[in-house]
């Protein structure tokens, strides 16, 4: 997936960039944006227990942060759901939980809408640094 700023379609996933972590989203509207949980600042901080699939504007989803439209890569495209398919099932999640930063978050939620797929980069890379970290001490 190749991130950029640009105009938000419905069913596009979409992401900020909040310092150390990124959000993830689907787009329906500039009133309607599904997400797991609101962005993980301050003002809208929950226990993890507590965060669920939830709706909110364009403006409560950026944080006044520059907001990034997905465009999948050319051997993503046939993987990918039509947009009202995204729309759909990020629709029929509203109100879920069982959030967990590492198992199930809103990276993992956006990409089971757009491609069917439970995933999060971000998850995938801690896990090989941590790997190649134990393998390195490993060594000495």
């Amino acid at each position: 997936m190749k991130w950029w700023p640009g105009e938000c379609r419905m069913g596009d996933m979409i992401r900020i960039n909040l310092g150390t972590v990124w959000h993830y989203g689907i787009f329906v509207s500039e009133d309607e944006i599904i997400q797991f949980g609101l962005p993980p600042v301050q003002e809208y901080k929950l226990p993890d227990s507590e965060v669920r699939v939830c709706v909110s504007n364009i403006d409560i989803f950026s944080c006044g942060k520059i907001v990034e439209v997905g465009t999948p890569e050319k051997s993503e495209k046939r993987k990918k759901n039509s947009p009202e398919k995204v729309v759909e099932l990020a629709r029929a999640r509203i109100g879920e939980g069982g959030y967990s930063l590492v198992h199930n978050n809103c990276e993992h939620f956006a990409n089971e809408c757009y491609f069917g797929i439970h995933r999060s980069v971000l998850q995938e890379d801690a896990m090989n640094r941590w790997k190649a970290f134990l393998a390195k001490k490993g060594e000495k």
